[in-house]
Parts: structure tokens; C-alpha cells; sequence
């Protein structure tokens, strides 16, 4: 008896989606019939690190802590995808060589942009 050549891929794509579904559906019955809630002051109220909460939960971040780590995904990213290319460069034909620049050219425009503006500034 043959089967389906996809036959398998069917069987795990329902294993993958049942498993999951089966766990969570577990999880929901375990927290509805062992652990009920009894709610209260000192459980809802706000606890982080053994300190008691005090002023205000409204705290100004600086953006350019956001603006560093978006600046050094990119730039990290940029390495990721120069790596491959470092690796296999003999091989490639001159199209590559050129999408490769264009990336490059991309990427340094970028980086001017953000010294122009004073982005990379640390204040």
C-alpha cells in the first residue's frame, strides 16, 4: 500500500498544531480547577524587585538609547549579510559584486545621514 507522497508533511503539520492545542487546553483546565483566584490588595498590588512602589509610573526615556540600539541592529545585520558574501566572493558573478555595492552604498548613505544630523552624538 502506498501512500501520498505528502501524506507525511499532512500528519506533522496536524501533529504540530495539535500538540500545542492540546498542552494549552491542559494548561486552562489545570488553572481552572486547581488554582482558583482569589484576588486581593496585596496580590494585585505592583511589586518589582522587593521595592515598594513610590511616585509616579510615568518615566521619560530618552530616545536616543532607542535610536543607539536601532543604529547598531542595523549595522549588525549589515555584517550578517557581508559575511556570506566575504565567504563566497570568488564565485559570484559581477552582479552580485554590484547588488552587493549598492548595499554598501545604502548602508553608508545611512550612516552619513545619521552623523549629519547628530544622531550619533552622546549627550
Amino acid at each position: 500500500m502506498t501512500s501520498h507522497p505528502y501524506a507525511f508533511l499532512a500528519l506533522f503539520a496536524v501533529v504540530a498544531v495539535a500538540v500545542p492545542l492540546v498542552l494549552l487546553g491542559v494548561a486552562q483546565l489545570w488553572f481552572r480547577f486547581f488554582q482558583p483566584a482569589k484576588p486581593s490588595a496585596v496580590k494585585n498590588d505592583v511589586y518589582e524587585c522587593g521595592v515598594a512602589p513610590t511616585g509616579d509610573s510615568w518615566i521619560q526615556f530618552k530616545a536616543h538609547y532607542y535610536l543607539y540600539a536601532i543604529l547598531f541592529l542595523i549595522f549588525d545585520v549589515e555584517v550578517l549579510f557581508l559575511l556570506p558574501f566575504a565567504v563566497a566572493f570568488t564565485g559570484l558573478p559581477t552582479g552580485a559584486l554590484l547588488a552587493m555595492l549598492v548595499f554598501i552604498l545604502l548602508l553608508a548613505e545611512g550612516l552619513v545621514w545619521a552623523w549629519h544630523r547628530g544622531h550619533l552624538e552622546w549627550k
